[in-house]
């Protein structure tokens, strides 16, 4: 059956909906602002010297090298433990790692601006009154000592009605998005240049012993020039040309060495440690090397580099530092209240009859601030647009790097094989050269110039095994590889 309702028990109840509607959007709000949408960004088909001449069109499609885990591709085992080493040790990294912990913070500082702040205290007095100054009872006696206290709690907030806070918090968020795929960039960074000196001090190690070897040969050939002059088949012109190489050669140990100490000491600072020696593993000759480098799809590079995802959460941030300078110009709406008890006798604090409590609601509007509000939503608009356009160009800057890599290892390794055949043409040189000389059918003008060659044909071609791991280490780096 249906029941009669009155007219007054319909409009209470009516406010009583009307009440908690209005209370429920004053909590939760609105946010103005614009919300975050990624830019649109147009990346290529394929990266530019991705294929080479002979390769098949759908070879850019391949899973990319830089989703490999970095053991399979740099097996040198220890490359693997210093990186290991450095990924605990690091200095750089630790430092980053604070910084997470930093960010973190600043969210729980910016978020507690959303929530109500609640404060209580209490009090206690005591007041002796001289007996000349206190007033007499009736009795006779007199009211010289006055205790008295009472306690207090208040509570303040700011309603977040425009989503002034949350627009705040969404930065504080995006910050720390930001400090960690920076912390990324770090391990990136780091491992990057720990294996490029770690190659390097290998090539140099190579190359000092491609030096004391060739001291080693031109002693000899020294030693056979001193004896074909002794015994009058040789002139000193031969034995001058044979010192001079011997030097040439001895020249070069110190500055060398000095290479190696100085990349020995980078290698240490990377570790974390004071400089000292450094293991080495596979000599730059055995250092394998992939033949085949897929680069995979462009657009996948967007999640993998972490200096892009870095740039995006800078420009999160800023689009919701927008919301936060519009809000500015609306009206804060914020509630206080205070209760409490108090009274001048002690054991009386506590009765209901000396309770007290008050509360209180404030609007404020922004009228005139000097151009201060408009100018501040103008300047986070502009910061904004900026971090737009920083974003594109890291996502350029990212191609690029791989477009680099990507001909670089292709280059450096025809380098490389070009320079191994001019070493074996100039050992053969040098070969028949001083079997020619040592038979008295030429000069030593021809064993000095074979000679020179080979040696510095040797050198090249350390440095060209270098060059090759170099670009294959940039080559990981620049597709996003992780380096876990």
């Amino acid at each position: 059956m249906w029941k009669s309702v009155d007219s007054k028990t319909l409009l209470r109840g009516a406010g009583r909906t009307f009440v908690t509607a209005f209370l429920a959007l004053l909590i939760v709000g609105c946010k103005v602002g614009p919300n975050y949408a990624r830019p649109s960004v147009t990346t290529p088909q394929a990266y530019r010297g991705a294929l080479a001449p002979e390769a098949t069109p759908t070879a850019a499609s391949d899973k990319s090298i830089a989703e490999q885990d970095w053991r399979t591709i740099f097996t040198d085992p220890v490359l693997q433990r210093l990186v290991d080493e450095a990924l605990k040790n690091n200095l750089d990294l630790r430092i980053a790692a604070q910084r997470i912990l930093e960010a973190q913070a600043q969210i729980g500082v910016v978020r507690s601006q959303q929530l109500p702040s609640v404060g209580a205290g209490g009090s206690y007095t005591a007041l002796q009154i001289p007996a000349g100054l206190a007033n007499k009872n009736a009795d006779g006696t007199s009211n010289d000592f006055i205790r008295g206290g009472g306690f207090s709690a208040s509570a303040a907030w700011n309603l977040d009605f425009w989503g002034l806070y949350r627009r705040q918090t969404e930065a504080a968020r995006a910050e720390l998005l930001k400090t960690e795929w920076a912390q990324r960039a770090t391990r990136t960074s780091l491992i990057e240049e720990l294996a490029t000196a770690y190659f390097r001090l290998r090539s140099l190690d190579s190359q000092l012993e491609i030096t004391q070897n060739t001291i080693k040969a031109r002693e000899d050939s020294l030693h056979l020039t001193q004896s074909l002059e002794h015994f009058g088949a040789g002139s000193r012109a031969d034995t001058r040309q044979a010192e001079e190489l011997l030097h040439t050669a001895q020249a070069n140990l110190p500055e060398i060495r000095r290479q190696i100490a100085v990349q020995e000491n980078a290698i240490s600072i990377l570790l974390g440690h004071n400089p000292q020696d450094v293991d080495r593993g596979l000599t730059i000759n055995d250092q394998p090397h992939p033949g085949s480098v897929p680069a995979g799809l462009p657009s996948d590079l967007l999640e993998r580099r972490p200096d892009i995802r870095q740039a995006e959460a800078e420009l999160i941030a800023a689009n919701a530092r927008v919301g936060v300078a519009k809000a500015q110009f609306f009206p804060q709406i914020s509630l206080t209240s205070m209760g409490g008890s108090a009274s001048n006798q002690l054991q009386s604090i506590f009765d209901g009859k000396n309770a007290y409590w008050y509360a209180a609601g404030s609007l404020t509007q922004p009228i005139f601030a000097g151009g201060r509000i408009s100018s501040n939503y103008k300047y986070s608009q502009a910061q904004q647009q900026e971090m737009v356009a920083r974003y594109q160009k890291t996502i350029l800057n990212a191609f690029k790097d791989v477009s680099n890599s990507l001909v670089s290892y292709r280059e450096t390794q025809n380098q490389r094989e070009e320079q191994n055949q001019v070493v074996v043409s100039a050992t053969d040189a040098v070969r028949l050269a001083r079997l020619r000389y040592a038979g008295g059918n030429t000069s030593y003008l021809e064993v000095l110039t074979t000679d020179t060659d080979l040696y510095d044909a040797q050198l090249k071609l350390a440095q060209a095994q270098a060059q090759e791991a170099d670009s294959l280490v940039a080559l990981y780096t620049s597709l996003g590889g992780g380096w876990r």
